[in-house]
Order: C-alpha cells, then sequence, then structure tokens
C-alpha cells in the first residue's frame, strides 16, 4: 500500500499506529496492495476550513474523507484494482476531546477514526440505520483486530 501520512497538527500523535491500522484495514479490504490514500492530520483551525469547504459546516470536525477513484472493497478472491482512494483530514485535537468524552485512548480514538474514514473512501455510509450498523460494527472490528496484533 501506498500510505502518504503528514502530520501538520503541531501535535505529537502515533503516526506508525496510525500507519499500521491504514494498511491493516485496506488489506482486510482486500485491496490491491499499489493502490494509494493519502492522510493529513492537521489543527483545528485548518479542520474548520475543510469542514466549511466540503461539507459548508461551520466549526472544526473529526474526521473527513473525499474518495477519488471511487473504489468498493473486494473479495478474498478477487481483489480491487489499484487506484486513489483518496484523502483523509483529521484533527488530532478533536479526536483527543472525543476519547476523553468517550472513555478511551486517543490512539483508540484515532484508529477507530481512521478506520471510518476508510470505509467511507470504499463507499460505505451510515445515512440510514441499517448502513450505520454495519459501517460502525466493520470500524469496530478492524480496530480491535488491529489492536489484537499489537498484544500478540
Amino acid at each position: 500500500m501506498s500510505i502518504e501520512l503528514e502530520n501538520e497538527s503541531g501535535v505529537e500523535v502515533p503516526l506508525d499506529n496510525i500507519l499500521q491500522l491504514a494498511e491493516y484495514a485496506l488489506s482486510k479490504m482486500h485491496i490491491d496492495p499499489r493502490a494509494d490514500v493519502e492522510i493529513l492530520l492537521v489543527d483545528e483551525l485548518v479542520m474548520e476550513e475543510y469542514h466549511l469547504d466540503w461539507m459548508q459546516e461551520s466549526g472544526p470536525t473529526d474526521v473527513l474523507s473525499q474518495p477519488i477513484d471511487g473504489l468498493r472493497p473486494g473479495k478474498p478472491n478477487s481483489i480491487t484494482p489499484a487506484g486513489h482512494l483518496g484523502l483523509i483530514v483529521l484533527c488530532p485535537q478533536v479526536a483527543t476531546k472525543q476519547a476523553a468524552a468517550r472513555g478511551h485512548s486517543d490512539l483508540r480514538e484515532m484508529l477507530i477514526l481512521v478506520a471510518h474514514s476508510i470505509l467511507h473512501l470504499l463507499g460505505y455510509d451510515h445515512a440510514e440505520k441499517d448502513d450505520e450498523i454495519e459501517m460502525f460494527a466493520l470500524q469496530e472490528e478492524i480496530v480491535a483486530e488491529y489492536l489484537e496484533t499489537l498484544e500478540a
């Protein structure tokens, strides 16, 4: 996988874990290893600009996803062709606040957000309740399985 990861947020974040989680999620979703994705970590002011530009909503948000090639998940015997999945923009400062509110670590929150965004890049959505249940279960499965690899 070609994953471009840039931290312009001004805070220290677990870049290795974010990169490994992204690689794990893309592999689990049967994406061609030649596919690429960009992950950009930004501060709250920059995130607010992206949020306003992409969603026409004010204030910073936790994460945004911008699909490019419209790739979809593959299957074990049929991987998704190589292409550019898109751009993930994550705000660690907002993620830290959410982690505290949800009672888990900053690392777990950022991994959840990256998994969530990768699923959005692959066409998953949570506008309808059934889709939300499927997407959130899959993102939790990805994060839990990835965290298990750290304990092994």
